[in-house]
């Protein structure tokens, strides 16, 4: 029986937490936090079971197999398709980090809380106000060209948070920074319900959002200091 918290135990580790670590080739699909139609009607059922076990299943595979790629190339000492591997790496690997701290950051509707009062004074202070966050935020996903996330995340070179648009799962974004919140704007993650509704889509997350995760997130993303800064912890 799969660890019904290894979800949040990998979102964790990525941040900072070292207590959990798939052996390389060996990564699992991880449960869901929720049941599949908690989050209805915003988002159906139907969409969560398909995105849970057949697209994040599929970067799980993919970064299994690249895994597996790289060490016989490391172990027959012929590197001449280690681009190709080390893109399918990454590609598989952020597709499936993202959709475990995507999963992570939503609670059903009735259930969500308020802004915690240590995240939302990082908010004030780095955006002017939860408003400003927001706003951004959604423009970024709203306009995400072609497939990719909107992410907030904490910046530890600056200290501060950051709104970024990714494309793909990896693409557009700055090494280092620890995403605390996640929205997948690919169209699989809404299509079933919102069709090409993108911004509907994206207002419909913002109902969603567990803040006591994003704020947990945050504070284990500022418990590890730049390692440009000298800590080598």
């Amino acid at each position: 029986m799969q660890d019904p918290n290894l979800l949040r135990r990998i979102v964790l580790r990525h941040l900072g937490d070292r207590e959990v670590r798939a052996s390389s080739g060996k990564h699992e699909l991880p449960p869901l936090p929720y049941a599949y139609d908690a989050l209805e009607p915003l988002i159906d059922e139907a969409t969560m079971r398909l995105h849970h076990t057949k697209h994040q299943k599929s970067y799980v595979d993919g970064l299994n197999d690249a895994e597996k790629a790289l060490e016989k190339a490391r172990r027959d000492g012929d590197y001449s398709a280690v681009p190709s591997i080390h893109q399918k790496l990454a590609f598989n690997g952020a597709g499936h980090f993202n959709h475990c701290l995507f999963w992570q950051c939503m609670i059903p509707e009735d259930q969500q809380p308020e802004v915690p009062s240590a995240l939302l004074e990082q908010i004030e202070e780095d955006f002017g106000g939860l408003l400003q966050m927001t706003s951004e935020f959604k423009a970024g996903a709203e306009k995400v060209e072609g497939s990719g996330w909107a992410m907030l995340v904490w910046d530890p070179m600056s200290q501060m948070l950051r709104v970024m648009s990714l494309q793909n799962h990896q693409k557009n974004f700055i090494p280092g920074c620890l995403p605390i919140l996640a929205l997948d704007v690919w169209e699989h993650a809404y299509y079933l319900t919102y069709q090409n509704d993108r911004s509907k889509y994206v207002d419909s997350f913002f109902k969603l959002i567990n803040w006591n995760a994003v704020a947990e997130h945050l504070a284990v993303a500022r418990s590890n200091q730049d390692i440009l800064n000298g800590d080598r912890s």
